[in-house]
């Protein structure tokens, strides 16, 4: 027993062995490999001391650092302010893959074109209209066609300075980032001269591939994709715009004459007292307009200028610097807002030094009692909706609502109110018997009737001007574009109509200034009909009454033949 015992502890020894064994090998591995693994640290140590392996990360450090500045360089300074005829615009450069330009035009939206390839991205932002670049064109419409002609060097221009500004930052940013990193001159000046080749050669690859004709091929985003169509056919309106900005100045000169037609009308003699209102409206960011209006006021000595609405085309915040030349008039301005015309608008007209908006308010004016109210909506991407039955029914539930909201106004006041204002005729229904005159605009067509009566009450007479603006960019649209329209209206010293002057301007093409007198009828007495000699004029107007008639229009100088 005694001999099997050792055996069996042996055994049992070889078997507990066995794992510790089978453990041990491992590590017993790890030491055989400790020598290889050292050797092969200090072969690496070797090769990573070696020049040609500094060199190349040298290298990686020198081009990573250079990127990186030229990424930091761009992003914080390529960009640079310039003048593009009126516009103060914001160009800049940001790293892309397609390249190509945008241009963005807030808030109305961008367009952008395939300019160019490489990988640089031109970005043009415009920025709000300069007051005195625009006032210069306001005044001498022929600098309309002096900046036309001069926005392509303007943008050239602007173009490289962007360009040699962003070589400038980049490399500088550089310069400085490798400073801080490397402190060692010759990587510093390797750092600076690689930025330079790469943000060199992005913009060559940029101006070798340059597509100017992509101009006429943008792709639309926000508000600007129903462009193509509000403005029309493209080469069409080119053609008109080119006409129109040719005769500008025959239409001012003509304008400046309007005065010298009242020597051709039958005489009409104002009595002392008498109150002279300008009516406009449907400006749509015509400069044009502005001079009518001013010729107009100052030769006719009006007393007060009424707008009744529309007088931009969008609504938008650089548009709002349009209104700026309703403070050069030096009399009181009344304004409601029409449905191109956002609340900003509105608020760039109130704080014009001269100006006063309306919105379901009375103000007196002159001697008159003015009420207004401005259109329910803001619809800049639609057409000019007509008058007869072409709104949809909540949208004229809509109009009409507000003709009644200024009729409860109206009426709850404790006064009469002599002039009530609306945009859109359709708003004029409710005002019937309220007041015996209702201005508005929105169809682009001079209009003159009676509103249905009210049994009881006073005759009501509705005046929808034409477009003071001629439709803005959409009367450039057609082959008869639309003309620009307002009218001088006169009061006697009881604040009632007495008569009123049509004035007309030609629009593209057309230098012709036409003056037509018209003379208020007395309206239909309620109680006795018979009483009103002119009771059978259904518009008010009397073509038979002692000074009323068109004048003879003030020929220009003749068209030129479309080119």
């Amino acid at each position: 027993m005694s001999d099997e015992q050792p055996a069996d502890s042996r055994t049992a020894g070889r078997g507990e062995a066995g794992p510790a064994t089978a453990g041990g090998r491992p590590r017993r591995a790890v030491r055989r490999l400790g020598p290889l693994a050292r050797a092969t640290a200090r072969q690496l140590g070797r090769a990573a001391r070696s020049r040609p392996t500094r060199r190349a990360g040298t290298a990686l450090a020198v081009v990573a650092v250079s990127l990186a500045g030229i990424a930091i360089g761009i992003l914080l300074g390529a960009r640079t302010e310039v003048d593009v005829g009126p516009f103060r615009a914001e160009m800049a450069v940001t790293p892309a893959v397609d390249g190509g330009t945008t241009v963005a035009i807030p808030p109305l939206g961008a367009l952008h074109l395939d300019s160019h390839e490489g990988p640089v991205q031109l970005s043009i932002r415009l920025g709000s209209l300069d007051q005195g670049r625009t006032l210069a064109l306001l005044d001498d419409p022929a600098a309309i066609t002096r900046a036309s002609q001069t926005v392509v060097s303007d943008v050239t221009e602007g173009v490289l300075r962007l360009g040699i500004r962003t070589l400038a930052v980049a490399v500088l940013a550089t310069l400085i980032l490798a400073a801080l990193v490397f402190r060692d001159t010759r990587r510093v000046a390797w750092s600076g001269t690689l930025a330079l080749l790469v943000t060199g050669g992005s913009v060559g690859v940029a101006a070798l591939t340059l597509r100017p004709e992509a101009i006429e091929e943008p792709r639309y985003e926000g508000l600007l994709v129903n462009a193509p169509a509000v403005v029309g056919d493209v080469q069409q309106i080119a053609s008109n715009y080119n006409r129109y900005a040719e005769q500008l100045q025959h239409i001012v000169t003509n304008v400046s004459r309007i005065y010298t037609t009242v020597s051709t009308l039958p005489v009409y003699e104002a009595a002392e007292g008498t109150t002279r209102v300008l009516h406009v409206s449907d400006m749509h960011l015509n400069p044009t307009g502005w001079s009518m209006i001013r010729t107009v006021v100052e030769q006719f000595n009006i007393d007060v200028v009424i707008d009744t609405g529309d007088i931009t085309d969008w609504g938008s915040e650089p548009e709002a610097n349009f209104v700026a030349s309703i403070g050069l008039l030096e009399v009181p301005y009344v304004f409601i807002r029409g449905n191109h015309d956002s609340v900003r608008t509105q608020e760039a007209v109130a704080g014009q030094p001269n100006a006063i908006v309306l919105d379901n308010e009375i103000t007196e004016v002159a001697g008159l009692r003015i009420a207004g109210i401005g259109d329910p909506r803001f619809t800049p991407d639609k057409q000019t909706s007509p008058a007869d039955g072409g709104l949809s029914k909540p949208a004229a539930e809509q109009v009409i609502g507000v003709g009644e909201q200024l009729a409860a106004t109206i009426r709850a006041a404790e006064e009469p109110v002599d002039i009530a204002l609306v945009h859109d005729p359709v708003s004029a229904g409710p005002l019937s018997g309220v007041t015996p005159l209702v201005l508005a605009g929105h169809t682009h067509n001079r209009e003159v009737r009676r509103l249905a009566e009210v049994p009881g009450e006073q005759s009501t007479l509705l005046m929808v001007e034409g477009s003071t603006g001629g439709a803005g960019l959409r009367g450039l649209e057609g082959e008869e574009p639309t003309p620009l329209a307002m009218s001088v209206l006169y009061f006697d010293a009881e604040d009632q109509l007495q008569a009123h002057d049509d004035i007309r301007v030609g629009g593209t093409g057309q230098a012709q200034v036409t003056l037509e007198r018209h003379v208020i009828a007395a309206p239909v007495d309620p109680v006795d009909p018979s009483a009103t000699p002119t009771a059978a004029d259904p518009a008010g107007t009397d073509p038979a009454a002692p000074g009323a008639g068109p004048a003879s229009p003030v020929p220009g100088p003749p068209a030129p033949s479309p080119s």
